[in-house]
């Protein structure tokens, strides 16, 4: 069987094809522009392959509910071209499977994607109940629970947990729904939020120290509320700020110092985790989506 997988970025889109095993045998990257010139590449590159299902994990907003007549639809994001857009229904109407039939669609969003990728093929693959946090350009979180992609009214947005700065932070948070007093983790802990801050691209502020003791100290706090919320029985940090391994120690320490021994946990080691899959876990979860699509 073959699946295809696109991870739908605001940057760029990646397409690939594989199997149900995880296997990739090819796949392309496509910079986002917008959808007049980006999904005829994208359509004509799948259409010529052959699939017999597609998983698309997408950045959002996006509307989950299949009983909704604009199911399928990017919602209010900012990428402004992108905005109403019905990327299910667009795949729908010019992708055939080799025998004729409607093509079957899987979709989510791009971080659920990348947390069924962890949780199928990755570091979460051996608990039934996991998140996923990226930190880069934003902070998103995926969720599973018993197995199963958490949806609800909408789904996740828990990037923009409000949580409090710290009081020698002057910084008021780069994400424009919530700036001070009240703050959310993305306006604060994303890469974009370090560089407004510090003057600098967070690559290039390795060595400081106070740069990463501030970041540590905001995903804490958002970790210590996930885990009390959620529950979850592994918890996954990703994107491109967590290259910075040092990080890993220093969140795991405050994480466990915020929740001051509470509730019984894992050693921090095995619970608070980097990923398994390097980058690829949001197209293998795409791959997945198909799989459980078809």
């Amino acid at each position: 069987m073959r699946l295809g997988a696109l991870e739908a970025g605001g940057t760029k889109m990646v397409c690939a094809i594989g199997n149900e095993k995880g296997q990739i045998f090819e796949r392309i990257t496509l910079p986002t522009k917008a959808p007049d010139i980006t999904m005829p590449e994208i359509v004509e590159w799948f259409r010529t392959r052959e699939i017999n299902a597609l998983g698309i994990g997408c950045f959002g907003p996006i509307n989950l509910e299949t009983s909704s007549p604009s199911y399928g639809h990017i919602m209010t994001t900012p990428k402004v071209f992108w905005q109403g857009f019905d990327i299910v229904g667009y795949f729908k109407r010019a992708i055939k499977t080799p025998d004729g039939h409607r093509l079957p669609i899987g979709f989510d969003t791009d971080v659920n994607a990348a947390c069924l990728g962890e949780a199928t093929f990755g570091a979460a693959k051996d608990v039934d109940s996991s998140i996923y946090i990226t930190v880069g350009t934003g902070v998103g979180v995926g969720i599973i629970t018993k197995n199963q992609l958490h949806h609800g009214m909408l789904h996740p947005e828990a990037g923009h947990m409000l949580i409090e700065r710290e009081k020698d932070d002057n910084y008021t948070g780069i994400c424009s729904y919530h700036r001070t007093p009240y703050s959310c983790l993305e306006g604060l802990a994303s890469g974009p939020a370090i560089e407004a801050r510090w003057g600098e691209r967070p690559e290039n502020l390795a060595g400081n120290h106070n740069v990463w003791e501030l970041e540590a100290h905001y995903l804490a706090q958002a970790l210590t509320n996930y885990i009390l919320i959620l529950s979850p029985k592994r918890i996954i940090l990703g994107g491109g700020v967590m290259k910075q391994s040092s990080l890993y120690p220093m969140i795991r320490e405050k994480t466990y110092e915020l929740l001051n021994n509470y509730i019984p946990l894992p050693p921090a080691e095995e619970y608070i985790v980097p990923p398994g899959l390097g980058d690829d876990q949001g197209i293998l979860g795409a791959i997945q989506l198909a799989c459980l699509a078809n």
